[in-house]
C-alpha cells in the first residue's frame, strides 16, 4: 500500500510547485485506487502512468478533452484510422481522458474490452474511474494480453531485466516527448518510493 500522505507531500513539492487542487487529487486518486486493485507490483509502471498523465493533461491529472478537439487531425473528422469515413455514431473521437484516447477504432476496441458503450458515449472516457481503466488496459497487457494503444505494453520496458524510461513512450506515441515524460515518471517514482518506505 502507498502511504498517500507521504506520496502527496512529496509530489506537491516535486511536481506541483507546492500546491495541489482537489481536481488534481481526485484524478490521481482514481489512478492509485485502480493500481491497488490491479494486483500489479512494479511501481515503475505506475510512475510512468502518472508521468504520462502529467504530460497528457498538462498537469491537470484529471480526465480532460483534448485542446482543439482534434482540429486539423484526421481523428477530428469522421474518419477511421485506415482513412475510411464513418457516419454512425454522429460523434468525433478526439482525445479524452488522462491518456488521450483518440480515433473511432480505439474507442470501439476499448469499449469492447471494458464492456462500455464508448463508441456511442465517448464522454464516458472523462469519468475518472473509466479513464483509469482505459489507461491500464491500454498501457499494460490487460484483458487483451497486449498494449492496446500501440501494440506494446509497459511489461516490455520495465521488468526484471529492463528499465527503459525513454522507449516506454512507445506504449503511447512513438518517441514524442519521450525524454520529458521519462523525467516526469522518474520524479513520480521517487515519490512513490517515499510513500512506500517504512
Amino acid at each position: 500500500m502507498i502511504n498517500r500522505k507521504k506520496f502527496y507531500d512529496c509530489i506537491r513539492e516535486e511536481l506541483f510547485n507546492g500546491r495541489l487542487s482537489q481536481l488534481q487529487v481526485d484524478g490521481i486518486e482514481a489512478i492509485l485506487n485502480k493500481w491497488e486493485k490491479s494486483g500489479y507490483t512494479d511501481i515503475r509502471w505506475l510512475a510512468y502512468m502518472l508521468g504520462t498523465t502529467y504530460h497528457e493533461t498538462n498537469k491537470v491529472m484529471y480526465p480532460i478533452e483534448e485542446y482543439g478537439k482534434g482540429r486539423g487531425k484526421r481523428y477530428g473528422t469522421k474518419t477511421r484510422y485506415d482513412g475510411q469515413k464513418y457516419f454512425y455514431p454522429d460523434k468525433l473521437y478526439y482525445g479524452r481522458g488522462q491518456i488521450q484516447l483518440t480515433y473511432y477504432d480505439n474507442y470501439l476496441l476499448m469499449g469492447k474490452l471494458l464492456n462500455l458503450p464508448l463508441l456511442e458515449q465517448p464522454e464516458l472516457a472523462l469519468v475518472p474511474e473509466i479513464s483509469a481503466d482505459i489507461m491500464f488496459e491500454g498501457m499494460t497487457r490487460g484483458i487483451s494480453n497486449r498494449g492496446d494503444f500501440t501494440g506494446v505494453s509497459l511489461e516490455k520496458f520495465f521488468n526484471d531485466n529492463t528499465e527503459d524510461w525513454i522507449n516506454a513512450r512507445k506504449v503511447i506515441n512513438g518517441l514524442d516527448k519521450a525524454e520529458v515524460i521519462a523525467s516526469y515518471g522518474k520524479r513520480f517514482l521517487k515519490c512513490l518510493q517515499h510513500g512506500i518506505s517504512i
